[in-house]
């Protein structure tokens, strides 16, 4: 169990908010009906696009305010030092949203990263008013939220993925409850931080 539990921080780091789109990007593209129209070349082209968008930017922005002082962890932040990575996720997720034209061909994509967007600006407003949110539990949330709305969309029996992303969810609020990093009001703030836009959004398209 000890050991067990000393592997819980590597959640931390694989399921880290900026790898979320990623993740639900891939996921996507491998079980969607509407990706087999698209040739590979569109999809790499995608693909690219997310993740210079929400991993390779923000990492070197990363670097650059950790080497200016203003940030000191790339999976613990303090309440001030939030306002800027939140605030530049959200302007990269409005880029994503507004200038490729594949993702409005692409409904469930679209929304995902949409309800991405509502979450950060959720995630921001929190900032301000002084509360601490789990961002791990809202990636983690609204990936899971995401996996479960395709397959109910598409009919497709993936119960193990589904099942696998929800234990996910236990893992990577139980590595932040290891790393001291939050209260369980603040996991279970960030968790609905993460779904509420991802089932209200799914519900709007459905």
């Amino acid at each position: 169990m000890i050991r067990l539990a000393k592997l819980l921080p590597i959640f931390s780091y694989i399921f880290h908010p900026i790898f979320i789109s990623i993740y639900g990007a891939c996921f996507y593209f491998l079980i969607s009906p509407n990706a087999q129209y698209l040739v590979k070349t569109q999809i790499y082209l995608i693909l690219f696009q997310i993740i210079l968008l929400t991993i390779l930017l923000p990492l070197s922005l990363y670097f650059l305010l950790v080497s200016l002082g203003i940030i000191s962890s790339f999976t613990e932040a303090s309440l001030k030092e939030r306002r800027l990575p939140i605030t530049i996720q959200a302007v990269l997720l409005f880029f994503l949203i507004r200038f490729n034209q594949h993702l409005t061909d692409l409904p469930e994509l679209y929304y995902f990263f949409l309800g991405a967007f509502f979450s950060s600006i959720i995630a921001f407003a929190g900032v301000l008013a002084k509360f601490k949110a789990s961002l791990h539990m809202m990636g983690i949330g609204s990936l899971a939220t995401f996996i479960y709305g395709l397959t109910l969309f598409y009919n497709l029996p993936l119960i193990n993925s589904v099942a696998f992303s929800i234990i996910c969810v236990g893992f990577v609020a139980s590595s932040r409850l290891y790393l001291k990093s939050h209260t369980n009001f603040e996991l279970f703030i960030g968790l609905l931080i993460g779904l509420i836009p991802q089932i209200s959004l799914w519900n709007f398209y459905l």
